[in-house]
C-alpha cells in the first residue's frame, strides 16, 4: 500500500494512503517550472515570478503563521531509494488564515501540478488531510475555497466534500465555496481521515530505506 507523508510547521507528519507532504522551500526549483506553465498561471490566477522571487515569498510564508504551505509527493516513488524527493512532487497545498476578524476561518487552496495525477483522488485527499489539520490543530470551523470559473474540475471536487457556492467574483472570474464544519461535518471530516497516523517524516523516511535494502 502506498502512503502520505504530511509535514506541518511542528515537523510532525500524518501518514496515509497515497500522497506525501513537505516543507516547500527546499523544492523550489521544480515548483518554479510547474508556474512556468501558462494553464497552472490561469487556473491558479498566478503570476509568472524569478527564482529569486519565489524564494523570498516561499521565505515569508515560512516565518508567517498566518500560512501552511506543502507540497505533495507521491510516496509509492518517494519510498525506493533511487528517487529523489523532488522526482516524486505532484503538487501543493496551501491554508490561510488571513481573516483578523475571525480566526477560525481558513482559505483553502490545492493544486495537482503533475497532469498525469489529476483526477486520480490526489487533489480530493490533499484537502481533506489539510482540512483536517485545521480543524484539529488550528481550530478552524469555516474553510472557504476561491476558484476560478474556468476550473470546473476543481469546483466539483470541492463540492463533493460538501462545500457550498456562496459567491460568485464577475471581475476576477472567480467562484467562492465554503464549508462550515457543524458536528455532523466535523465527524464525517474525522472519518474520511481516518486512517492518519502522525509520524516524524525523518524517522518514516528511514523506515522506507531499511524497508527497500
Amino acid at each position: 500500500m502506498v502512503e502520505i507523508l504530511f509535514t506541518f510547521p511542528t515537523e510532525h507528519s500524518r501518514q496515509c494512503s497515497e500522497e506525501e507532504y513537505i516543507p516547500s522551500l527546499d523544492f523550489l526549483t521544480r515548483y518554479h517550472e510547474w508556474m512556468k506553465s501558462e494553464e497552472l498561471q490561469r487556473l491558479t490566477a498566478s503570476e509568472p515570478l524569478s527564482l529569486e522571487q519565489e524564494y523570498e515569498m516561499q521565505r515569508s510564508w515560512r516565518e508567517d503563521a498566518d500560512k501552511c504551505t506543502f507540497i505533495v509527493l507521491d510516496t509509492d516513488k518517494w519510498s525506493k531509494q533511487t528517487t529523489t524527493e523532488e522526482d516524486c512532487m505532484v503538487g501543493d497545498v496551501n491554508l490561510f488564515l488571513t481573516d483578523s476578524e475571525d480566526p477560525t476561518l481558513g482559505e483553502i487552496e490545492i493544486m495537482i501540478a503533475e497532469a498525469s495525477y489529476r483526477g486520480r483522488g490526489f487533489g480530493k485527499e490533499a484537502t481533506l488531510i489539510m482540512m483536517s489539520y485545521g480543524m484539529t490543530r488550528l481550530g478552524l470551523n469555516t474553510f472557504e475555497a476561491k476558484i476560478g470559473l474556468e476550473n470546473e474540475a476543481s469546483i466539483g471536487m470541492f463540492k463533493k466534500i460538501h462545500f457550498k457556492e456562496v459567491g460568485v467574483n464577475v471581475i476576477f472570474h472567480e467562484v467562492t465555496l465554503r464549508l462550515i464544519v457543524d458536528e455532523q461535518e466535523r465527524q464525517w471530516l474525522l472519518e474520511q481521515t481516518s486512517h492518519v497516523d502522525e509520524q516524524f517524516y525523518n524517522v518514516t523516511k528511514l523506515q522506507n530505506q531499511v524497508c527497500d535494502s
